[in-house]
């Protein structure tokens, strides 16, 4: 077997125990669950996870060692990211309460999906959890690295994605409810803008 048991095991529960603490990529989920819907809050997390698999793939093929030598791309993405996830919140601000093309609150799939995307890829932070705490359970003498290494990152995002797309499709049920209501409408997209902006600035603020 290319991974301890031992070691996967605890690997699992350390990760159930860090993905059940609310962090960036949950509450960009939960925003666009409740703006957009159960649907929106399932395709944002799909983005989201996608942006993490794309750093999981980098550091399995030993990428983590060119782009921590060059951390300027790390800057550029993290800016890059955080001017957009502000962007979308002003836009939710400026748009609080009218009904939008494209469904729900004007959130459609695809645009939950791509902004999912690029909210985990432009997040520095998945970098770092993937370089410094994975190969903590990594035994050299159990199997290729890199394929351990592929091995823990599959197991983190399937379990990412059952917790992030809970709190999507229950938010996007919640949320479905309230937006039958104009002013309480007005609210949701004016708290969504405020978190959308509250994440940007905190990714911008990131060293």
């Amino acid at each position: 077997m290319p991974l301890d048991p031992h070691l996967l095991a605890v690997f699992t529960a350390t990760t159930i125990v860090a993905l059940v603490t609310p962090g960036p990529d949950m509450l960009f989920v939960l925003g666009c669950g409740v703006r957009g819907g159960a649907r929106a809050g399932l395709l944002a997390t799909l983005g989201v996870i996608t942006g993490d698999a794309l750093y999981v793939v980098a550091a399995a093929a030993g990428l983590s060692v060119l782009l921590t030598a060059f951390p300027v791309v790390f800057t550029v993405l993290r800016l890059a990211g955080a001017a957009y996830l502000i962007l979308l919140g002003v836009q939710m601000f400026r748009n609080r309460g009218k009904e939008q093309a494209g469904g729900a609150g004007g959130m459609t799939g695809r645009r939950a999906y791509l902004n999912g995307v690029v909210s985990a890829a432009a997040n520095p932070q998945t970098f770092t959890f993937m370089v410094a705490f994975l190969p903590q359970f990594i035994d050299p003498g159990a199997g290729p690295v890199w394929l351990q290494f592929a091995l823990l990152g599959a197991v983190l995002i399937v379990l990412e994605f059952a917790a992030d797309a809970t709190v999507g499709v229950l938010a996007g049920r919640i949320g479905g409810w309230l937006r039958t209501r104009r002013a309480v409408r007005r609210r949701l997209d004016a708290a969504t803008g405020t978190l959308f902006i509250g994440l940007g600035v905190g990714l911008a603020a990131q060293r």
